[in-house]
């Protein structure tokens, strides 16, 4: 640790190197070791005695300029056309059936053109770190300090730079599995891969004009797009607030003092959690259909409507709404109400007993203080809850199926941006605008959390209740 810091302050104090370490240090100030380093990963190191490092940044260096000449670039090279060749049928004389010349696959194509690029991006940053570290060995030489060795190296990895060892697979993790697949789709989104004109083998890119298909209002998609939008937000909002409105309200009225069986009232609620959403809401699909439990309930026990008139519970536009976001609050409140309760249990008294010492009312004490400290504390799940409920796939398409359907329309009255998405990629093959779609969410997604979040009172003054 000595020997670090005494590398970092003879650096600064020399005035050669703005910053200790760097890539760009290296190849401006570097030795000849170093600078070739630029061009051989790892030389540095193995000058310097880091044989095992130099090795592994050499090796990976090696199998990188292999994949690329061998697959990368010839990815890349064909990202601009997609492909062109189609698959050719030919009749054999002798064997008296048609054979099959495979043609290009504009799936794979992009797929491994972005893999190409990411894997380039990756190198960029690994090759960023060899140089760096064989910029670092060559200040440490230069002062005659020791140059790390491969148990020190590890011995650094379990101690101080523990934090890289155990981010690498959750970050390794996001890039593969969550990144690379946005940037396919955001690639996608740019293409005319659909059914449409039969692109699901060969597609070409057409710049931004399925995003015009989306937003222009003369055609069926776009006739789609803003009314599921505004349904979508409306939904949202209302699902949100009934949800945290009510599940305060029952949290509050179970912690009373004078409710009793307090814990058996919260499990009772909590039931509705414990019990996976497939089963519970494919049941409630069940008993809600015209000749379901409830309306076969009024018909005929009850005789509140008669048997050619069953409530329209899931086939009626406004009915349906009303439906989803009525068995939403059945699923979504005893969330709301085991956060609030944990709140609440830990709500410091002495606020309220100097509200009453001052003559407050309970309702006064409960707009100006009890609702503020909720709302500070649970202001960043809030905006979790909003953007769940955007993307609450569960609910609408196992409670509804985004339906009644709409005339002429490939979405139904109850369809959110997401179960639409889903109908226009697995149902009916148009990836293209289930991109595009896909892009508008996120986008959207990301400016209402960010600029709700910033706003909110647990950005701005995280010690204002403390």
């Amino acid at each position: 640790m000595e020997s670090k810091a005494k590398s970092r302050s003879l650096v600064r104090k020399g005035g050669a190197f703005a910053e200790p370490w760097t890539a760009s240090g290296a190849i401006l100030h570097g030795n000849w070791a170093t600078k070739l380093s630029v061009l051989i990963m790892g030389f540095g190191n193995l000058i310097h005695g880091q044989i095992v490092k130099g090795l592994l940044f050499l090796s990976i260096q090696v199998l990188y300029v292999y994949y690329m000449i061998t697959a990368g670039i010839p990815a890349i090279k064909m990202l601009p056309t997609l492909g062109w060749l189609e698959q050719v049928e030919t009749w054999n004389e002798e064997k008296m059936i048609y054979e099959y010349a495979a043609g290009h696959n504009s799936v794979l194509i992009l797929l491994w053109g972005v893999v190409a690029i990411s894997i380039s991006f990756a190198f960029f940053f690994i090759w960023r770190a060899a140089l760096k570290s064989a910029y670092k060995a060559d200040l440490l030489h230069k002062e005659g300090s020791k140059v790390n060795r491969l148990k020190d190296d590890i011995h650094d990895l379990f101690d101080e730079k523990i934090h890289n060892l155990l981010l690498t697979l959750p970050v390794l993790g996001v890039l593969i599995f969550t990144v690379l697949p946005l940037v396919y789709m955001i690639a996608m989104a740019f293409t005319n891969y659909s059914k449409e004109n039969d692109h699901l083998v060969l597609f070409d890119w057409v710049g931004f004009d399925n995003f015009t298909r989306v937003v222009n209002m003369q055609n069926s998609v776009g006739q789609a797009f803003w009314p599921v939008l505004g349904w979508t937000v409306i939904w949202a909002v209302l699902a949100t607030a009934l949800n945290f409105i009510l599940g305060l309200s029952l949290a509050m009225l179970i912690g009373r003092k004078r409710t009793r069986l307090k814990s058996m009232w919260r499990v009772i609620f909590a039931f509705t959690i414990a019990v996976p959403q497939f089963v519970s809401l494919l049941i409630i699909r069940t008993m809600l259909q015209p000749q379901g439990a409830i309306n076969m309930l009024l018909i005929h026990d009850l005789k509140w409507i008669a048997e050619t008139d069953p409530l329209p519970f899931l086939t009626n536009p406004m009915w349906a709404r009303f439906t989803v976001v009525i068995i939403n609050l059945w699923v979504g409140i005893p969330y709301t109400l085991l956060q609030v309760t944990g709140i609440l249990q830990n709500f410091p008294e002495e606020y309220t007993e100097a509200a009453r010492i001052d003559g407050a009312n309970s309702i006064v004490i409960f707009f100006k203080i009890t609702l503020p400290y909720v709302l500070f504390i649970m202001s960043p799940y809030i905006i979790t809850q909003f953007t769940g409920n955007i993307n609450n796939f569960n609910v609408i398409y196992l409670l509804s199926g985004g339906g009644p359907p709409r005339p002429n329309s490939t979405a139904g009255y109850t369809d959110l941006l997401v179960t639409w998405l889903y109908k226009l990629t697995v149902d009916q093959q148009y990836y293209n605008i289930g991109a595009v779609i896909g892009i508008f969410t996120f986008v959207t997604l990301s400016i209402v959390a960010l600029v709700t979040y910033r706003s909110s009172g647990s950005y701005k003054d995280e010690e204002g209740f403390q």
